[in-house]
């Protein structure tokens, strides 16, 4: 596990999000960590769809709980996504070997895994609403990280 950007979900409850998240990594060349148990068996036809022939292009790390990630995490700077933060995602100072962490999208994290994270930022929206969906504003997370820290791909279409 490298000194660079990792998206980091944790325990993911609907194949189709996990597998545009996975798609949207792969394009960025962005390594991904999914904590498990999932709403939903990986090789879900599903996930396989959303992620299309994309999947084969991440770079993926399984881990089998919270305790298994954190241990491997070790002292890398973890930014959950919440709703629960106070700071906007484009008011954040990212670096390039944060670790941005998604919740699942019917309970985000548990209080434990709240307060464990280094960083908690949120995406700015309208009142009166709850919340984006979670493969978006994962996405949208992602590249103002990549963007602060130069760092999207050479390539391009």
């Amino acid at each position: 596990m490298g000194n660079f950007m990792r998206l980091v979900l944790y325990q993911p409850d609907i194949p189709q999000n996990t597998g545009t998240l996975l798609r949207t990594a792969a394009c960025l060349g962005v390594p991904v960590d999914i904590i498990e148990p999932c709403g939903f068996v990986l090789d879900d036809r599903r996930l396989r769809r959303a992620g299309m022939d994309y999947l084969d292009g991440v770079e993926l790390t399984r881990h089998t709980s919270w305790g298994a990630f954190d241990e491997v995490r070790g002292a890398k700077r973890l930014v959950l996504l919440t709703v629960r933060a106070s700071v906007h995602h484009t008011d954040f100072a990212f670096r390039p070997d944060d670790w941005l962490m998604a919740g699942s999208e019917s309970a985000g994290v548990p209080d434990d895994v709240h307060d464990a994270a280094d960083a908690r930022i949120k995406v700015p929206m309208a009142e009166g609403v709850r919340s984006f969906n979670v493969a978006i504003a994962a996405a949208m997370v992602l590249s103002e990280a990549l963007r602060q820290t130069n760092g999207f791909p050479a390539g391009g279409v």
